[in-house]
């Protein structure tokens, strides 16, 4: 145990875990970081748990003497590239996407505008400037729609609106976490989830819930919801599905890993939704769960996660942070 510890030492230095902070998703992401801090510690890497909400972040980084950190911040503040920055400024390797892809990742009008430039099929929308406005702003796309805010995740702030009626509503719901609001084409059909190592896209996971759609209480409090894995594509489609995911991962600048959400229209047609990241990583999230499909313990799976912060290492050494600090 003692020789793992110090080969994990050497290889990966002093490591935050950044979880909680004070976004929306603070709650999600408690259960996250806690659960990759006890997979590091468990596999002998010098881990320690790091809450940005408590303050002084970049004090106690640089007086922590961390090496790198992994992110497990869910939504605005952690997931958004603000963190990202605040690393890159440090000098600090970090896992997952860099500050361009982090933002891309977490506006989701700005990911819907580059997936279109770029081919990838993703469902109308447009913008909701305000309630009042929002029948008339919606007038081009087909009922029922999807009303969202741009900048959360964990489908926080979304309804399914079926009429013009229930739009002003729906935008007040959505309008509280963000004060841009995008109304969406509903896709009836079947959702997906592509979870993303590196170039390495793991097996698709189907989701079936009651809900009306996956939202916040299918995702982390329903017992109704069904994963189903292997997905029941025939390995043929699941394959070119996979690169697909991958090419609209890489179009947003994301890099690491991550998981790309996508639907299948009753024609078979994909419509890709967004991409998250810093997914949830818990036991039982979507990630670890496609994972373990092929053989990957969660243990192992934060250990490929945690190596995603070596590929920064080149630009920021230890001694290179230690100087701009």
């Amino acid at each position: 145990m003692q020789s793992q510890g110090a080969d994990m030492l050497q290889t990966y230095g002093k490591v935050a875990v950044l979880l909680g902070g004070d976004s929306a998703e603070r709650a999600v992401s408690l259960n996250s970081g806690n659960a990759v801090l006890a997979a590091l510690q468990a596999a002998g890497v010098d881990a320690h748990a790091v809450d940005p909400a408590a303050g002084r972040l970049h004090e106690t980084l640089v007086e922590g003497d961390f090496t790198r950190a992994f992110i497990a911040l869910h939504g605005r503040g952690g997931e958004d590239g603000v963190v990202q920055g605040m690393l890159e400024t440090l000098g600090m390797p970090y896992t997952g996407s860099g500050v361009l892809g982090s933002a891309l990742g977490m506006d989701k009008l700005r990911s819907k505008q580059v997936w279109q430039s770029a081919g990838i099929p993703t469902p109308a929308f447009a913008v909701l400037g305000n309630a009042e406005e929002a029948v008339q702003a919606a007038g081009s796309l087909q009922y029922p729609l999807v009303v969202k805010p741009a900048h959360e995740g964990s489908s926080i702030g979304i309804s399914k609106v079926e009429s013009a009626a229930a739009l002003p509503q729906a935008w007040q719901d959505a309008v509280q976490y963000d004060d841009c609001v995008l109304a969406e084409q509903w896709v009836t059909g079947q959702e997906y989830t592509a979870g993303i190592l590196g170039e390495t896209v793991l097996p698709l996971i189907r989701l079936e819930t009651p809900h009306a759609f996956y939202d916040y209480e299918a995702k982390y409090q329903s017992d109704s919801t069904r994963y189903l894995v292997p997905c029941g594509l025939d390995e043929e489609r699941e394959r070119a599905l996979q690169q697909l995911s991958l090419a609209a991962f890489n179009a947003l600048g994301a890099a690491g890993w991550g998981r790309v959400d996508f639907m299948l229209d009753d024609a078979g047609e994909p419509w890709f939704i967004e991409v998250n990241t810093v997914p949830g990583l818990t036991d039982h999230s979507l990630v670890p769960m496609a994972a373990q499909a092929v053989g990957m313990d969660f243990i192992r799976l934060v250990l490929r996660i945690l190596d995603s912060s070596l590929a920064h290492a080149g630009n920021h050494s230890q001694e290179g942070r230690r100087a701009k600090a």
